[in-house]
C-alpha cells in the first residue's frame, strides 16, 4: 500500500464537535507512528480557532472508557498511558513524533484574542500562528488533506 508522504489534517470545527478534534489528533498519531509518513501537520482553520486559546483543549477530557477503546485498536499500547485530556496529546504529537501544529492567526485577529497574526499571547504555546500564504502552501504541497 502506498502512503501519502505529506499529510495535512484541517479541522475546522469548534468545540461542539469534540469527537472531530479527537479523531483528527487520533489519525495524526496513527498516520506517523504506524504509516510511517514523513510529515504530518495539523491545521485549524477560521471557524476552529477557538480551538485554540489557552486552555482550551485541556478542557477536552479523554475518559478511561475512551482510553480503552483507543488502546484496544493497537497491540502493546495501554490505556493508563494515554493522555488524560486533548492538550496533553497535541504536545506529546508536537514534541516526540514531529507533528507540526498550526492555525489560521488572521482569524485570531478576526474573533478577537490577538492583536495581530504573530501575536501568541492567548493561544497555545504549541500552536504556530500562520499567514495566508502559509497555508496556501501546506494545502497545495500536501499529498492528502483530511478535513475534521
Amino acid at each position: 500500500m502506498a502512503v501519502a508522504e505529506n499529510i495535512l489534517i484541517v479541522i475546522n470545527t469548534g468545540p461542539d464537535k469534540r469527537n472531530n478534534h479527537y479523531a483528527a489528533y487520533n489519525m495524526a498519531w496513527v498516520i506517523r507512528r504506524y504509516y510511517k509518513a514523513k510529515k504530518v501537520t495539523i491545521m485549524y482553520g477560521s471557524q476552529a480557532v477557538a480551538m485554540t486559546k489557552k486552555g482550551t483543549l485541556a478542557s477536552f477530557v479523554i475518559t478511561p472508557q475512551l482510553k480503552k477503546l483507543t488502546a484496544d485498536q493497537f497491540e502493546g499500547l495501554k490505556a493508563e498511558k494515554l493522555p488524560d485530556h486533548l492538550e496533553q496529546l497535541a504536545r506529546f504529537e508536537k514534541d516526540k513524533m514531529d507533528i507540526d501544529i498550526v492555525s489560521c492567526g488572521t482569524f485570531h485577529v478576526v474573533e478577537g484574542f490577538a492583536k495581530d497574526i504573530d501575536d501568541r499571547s492567548n493561544i497555545e504555546d504549541f500552536i504556530d500562528p500562520i499567514k495566508w500564504p502559509d497555508a496556501c502552501k501546506l494545502m497545495l504541497e500536501a499529498d492528502k488533506i483530511l478535513y475534521y
